[in-house]
């Protein structure tokens, strides 16, 4: 059985997140104003299928989806590119590959202890962040 992702998490840290922005093409003015943000995460899983809301006092974000089925993602307000998304189990790390304009793109969920993990990635740029239960 999976791992349970479920919860309301807190942003304690991140990592290279100018970096990542900047792989995404972001511009500069918003990379800084999202470099200050700490985002609250709420993760709803039921089974396979999942929903994602990431909010911030600058934008809010609603993903959803089922692990194994490919899905057309719309990153509007992050990026505002569309491209296609399968969410897989890797071991007990909730992976996401991305296919569109930008390469090696996507993001890893998984938690350690108390703590849940996110590892976005874009064109050789890696941000991690760490969250904390609510």
């Amino acid at each position: 059985m999976p791992t349970d992702l479920s919860g309301t998490w807190n942003l304690l840290s991140s990592d290279n997140f100018e970096g990542y922005m900047l792989a995404l093409g972001i511009d500069f003015a918003t990379r800084k104003i999202a470099k200050l943000l700490k985002p609250q995460k709420v993760i709803e899983q039921n089974g396979d299928s999942f929903t994602i809301h990431t909010y911030s006092s600058l934008r809010n974000y609603l993903v959803q989806f089922k692990v194994g089925e490919e899905f057309e993602e719309d990153n509007k307000g992050l990026d505002n590119r569309k491209c296609k998304s399968l969410v897989t189990w890797d071991n007990e790390k909730l992976t996401c590959v991305q296919k569109g304009e930008k390469k090696n793109r996507g993001w890893r969920h998984w938690i350690e202890g108390d703590r849940l993990h996110l590892e976005m990635f874009c064109e050789g740029q890696v941000c991690k962040q760490t969250f904390q239960r609510a």
